[in-house]
């Protein structure tokens, strides 16, 4: 059963946000969010909030144990850019590109063999 938790136009961009969830691809999801707990970077707290939200909703919607729930599956995509202008000498202008990512995450509970 997998269960998909999804966070659009968060504004960094999807490269930093990758640096994140590379680091908890595959691990359990207790161990991911401990792992984001001490990441350090500005990304791990949204990302923490989407894996909870997702170990809730498997546990609330699908009635399954938190203790069972891995991570299947993560990615960072490129969301929509957010341009900007910033004056620069002689009365030009160049364009700042805020980019925004969509994080989606997907979780599967472990089935024990043997």
């Amino acid at each position: 059963m997998e269960i998909t938790a999804k966070l659009r136009h968060y504004r960094q961009s999807p490269r930093k946000v990758r640096l994140v969830t590379d680091l908890i691809r595959g691990k359990d999801a207790h161990t991911a969010l401990n792992q984001l707990q001490f990441a350090g970077k500005r990304a791990a707290l949204p990302i923490q909030k989407l894996l909870s939200s997702a170990m809730a909703n498997a546990v609330n919607n699908f009635s399954l144990k938190k203790e069972n729930l891995y991570v299947k599956k993560i990615s960072v995509d490129g969301g929509p850019v957010l341009k900007r202008w910033m004056p620069r000498a002689f009365g030009r202008a160049s364009e700042i590109r805020k980019r925004t990512s969509h994080v989606t995450i997907v979780l599967d509970e472990k089935i024990k063999t043997g």
